[in-house]
C-alpha cells in the first residue's frame, strides 16, 4: 500500500459517495477498486461497508419527518434488520476466499439488476400502497427484511433497494414513508454488520479511514450535483457498469 494506493481508494469512494446520494450502486464502484488495489475480496467488503457506513446516519436523518408515526413498526422491525445484518456478517467472515471470489460475479450481477429495477419496484410500491390502508407490520414482513438484512450484511450493494422492495410488498404504506423505515433499517444492518467486523480482522483501517473522508465528501458533493444531473442517467451508467465488472470476473473464472 503506497500513497497512490490510498489516493485511489479515496476517489473511489468519493465516486460512491456521489452515486449514492444521486441513485445508489456506490458499492458497485469502490468494493471493485479495493479489490483492484489488491485488497482480498473480504476484507475488501468488510473495509468497504465500515467506510461507506457513515453515510446511512446522514440518509436517515434526511428522512426524520417521514419516521412520525412508525414507532410500533420500527420496535418491530429494526431488531430484525440487526439480527439479518450480524447473521450475515458471520456468514461473510466465516465464508472461505475461494468461495465468496467466486460468488462475487452473482454478487455484483443481483446488485446490479436490483438497481436496474429500482425505479419499476418504486411504482409497485406506490401502487400497492394507493390500493391499500396503512398497517402494521406482520410476520411476513418481519421475515422479508430478516432475509433482505441477511443479504445486506454479507454484502451491502444493492441492499437499500431490496428492502423498500420487500416493504412495499409486506407493508402498506406511502412510499415516503416506507423510504424514510427503509432508510433506519439500512442504517441498522449496517452498523450491526460494521460492529461485527471490528473484531474480524479483515479491515484494512489505512482504506477504510481515506475512504469514509471521500464517502462524506462525496455524499455532500452529490447532493449539489443533484440539482441538475438526472439520477436516472447516472443509475444506468452505474448498471452498465457493475454487470461490465460481472462480466470481467466470469471472464476470469
Amino acid at each position: 500500500m503506497n500513497v497512490i494506493d490510498l489516493a485511489l481508494a479515496g476517489l473511489a469512494a468519493i465516486a460512491a459517495g456521489v452515486f449514492n446520494a444521486l441513485a445508489g450502486g456506490g458499492t458497485l464502484i469502490s468494493f471493485p477498486v479495493l479489490v483492484a488495489l489488491g485488497v482480498p475480496p473480504i476484507a475488501a467488503n468488510v473495509t468497504n461497508a465500515v467506510a461507506l457506513c457513515p453515510g446511512y446516519f446522514g440518509a436517515t436523518l434526511a428522512q426524520l419527518r417521514n419516521l412520525k408515526g412508525q414507532k410500533a413498526r420500527a420496535l418491530v422491525l429494526v431488531p430484525a434488520a440487526a439480527a439479518g445484518g450480524l447473521i450475515g456478517a458471520f456468514v461473510l467472515v466465516h465464508t472461505q476466499e475461494r468461495t465468496f471470489t467466486a460468488l462475487i460475479p452473482w454478487m455484483l450481477t443481483t446488485a446490479s439488476v436490483l438497481l436496474a429495477v429500482q425505479e419499476p419496484v418504486r411504482a409497485l410500491v406506490l401502487r400497492r400502497a394507493a390500493a391499500q390502508g396503512r398497517q402494521r407490520a406482520n410476520a411476513m414482513a418481519l421475515i422479508a427484511v430478516v432475509v433482505a438484512s441477511i443479504y445486506g450484511g454479507f454484502f451491502s450493494a444493492g441492499m437499500s433497494v431490496l428492502l423498500v422492495a420487500v416493504l412495499g410488498l409486506t407493508t402498506a404504506d406511502t412510499f415516503g414513508r416506507l423510504n424514510a423505515l427503509k432508510q433506519v433499517l439500512a442504517s441498522v444492518v449496517n452498523v450491526a454488520a460494521v460492529l461485527f467486523f471490528l473484531w474480524s480482522g479483515h479491515i484494512v483501517w489505512a482504506f477504510a479511514g481515506v475512504m469514509a473522508i471521500g464517502a462524506l465528501l462525496g455524499g455532500a458533493l452529490g447532493g449539489r450535483l443533484a440539482l441538475w444531473m438526472k439520477p436516472a442517467a447516472l443509475r444506468w451508467a452505474i448498471v452498465a457498469i457493475g454487470f461490465g465488472i460481472a462480466i470481467v470476473y466470469w471472464v476470469q473464472d
